[in-house]
């Protein structure tokens, strides 16, 4: 078993060190202005390509701004295992770029059907079952394995529901880090975005006192890094679509989370509609206002 603590950064900073993801439309300017960033995160799956112009770009970055790598493809609670390409693809930019930090999902997308391994278009919720913390247990330990480090597992948005279910996923996720030694990326939004969905679903727990119980019973000591992004409303539904400014609900839950968890590295993502490069950089300021606000 691996340890769940290296991946932590400036250890005993008095305020959370702060990142955006770093998206192609905003490559070449910061290169050029190298905003004070105390990390950059960039989707791993977009620079596997041995070469080339992308992974040069990442290089250049990383000479300026440790650099975290977060997938959306590893499928981690996958019962038909480990894509063995893909784990191949991610060590050797593993290699090449010495990230901060290595993360993905707490989901699957890879399954069997007719005797064929398929890929889904999306990250599809686990079952919150032992089986399943089986399955999630070895292939994060096949990951970590291979790259001779401890990676971090995100929480999901879910659209769907298992019908079936064993635990809480709080549970779920303090056992996975106790039998693996891996992380926790907590995505603030997520959980929003799961408390919202649930309320419209007819339950009755108030959003934010949903979010705070989970923050509460999570293991507070093994997350290593905290999400930050924007969702959208639509109609009997609300998207995590990370296309929008963080929302008022989300900053009031960072400030809780910090206050629970510490002064967790924090990363402001913008997906799609990405505007322009200042835009982010007045969120991960306000991320860091925030921060500092509850060490002053």
């Amino acid at each position: 078993m691996l340890p769940a603590t290296p991946m932590s950064t400036m250890p005993g900073a008095s305020s959370a060190p702060v990142g955006i993801g770093w998206r192609h439309p905003h490559y070449a300017e910061l290169l050029q202005t190298l905003p004070a960033l105390d990390f950059i995160e960039v989707h791993s799956e977009n620079f596997f390509a041995q070469g080339g112009a992308a992974l040069a770009v990442l290089r250049e970055g990383r000479e300026h701004y440790p650099v975290s790598l977060h997938g959306v493809g590893l499928s981690l609670g996958s019962a038909v295992g480990i894509d063995p390409w893909h784990l191949d693809q991610l060590a050797q930019l593993v290699h090449a770029v010495d990230p901060v930090r290595i993360s993905d999902h707490a989901s699957f997308a890879r399954a069997s059907v007719a005797g064929q391994t398929v890929h889904a278009s999306d990250l599809l919720p686990i079952p919150m079952t032992r089986e399943a913390l089986d399955v999630m247990c070895a292939n994060v330990q096949q990951v970590q394995d291979r790259l001779r480090r401890p990676i971090a597992v995100e929480n999901l948005s879910a659209y769907v529901q298992w019908q079936v279910s064993e635990m809480a996923e709080t549970d779920f996720l303090n056992a996975l880090v106790q039998r693996t030694g891996c992380g926790l990326l907590v995505d603030v939004n997520n959980l929003y975005v799961n408390a919202l969905n649930a309320q419209l679903r007819g339950e009755t727990q108030e959003p934010v006192e949903a979010c705070q119980a989970w923050l509460n019973a999570i293991e507070a000591r093994h997350v290593v890094e905290l999400h930050l992004a924007g969702h959208v409303h639509c109609g009997d539904i609300v998207i995590d679509d990370h296309g929008s400014r963080v929302p008022d609900p989300v900053w009031s839950l960072y400030a809780l989370a910090l206050q629970r968890l510490g002064p967790v590295p924090t990363l402001v993502e913008w997906d799609t509609d990405v505007p322009e490069l200042g835009v982010l950089l007045e969120e991960a300021e306000r991320a860091r206002s925030v921060s500092q606000g509850l060490t002053a």
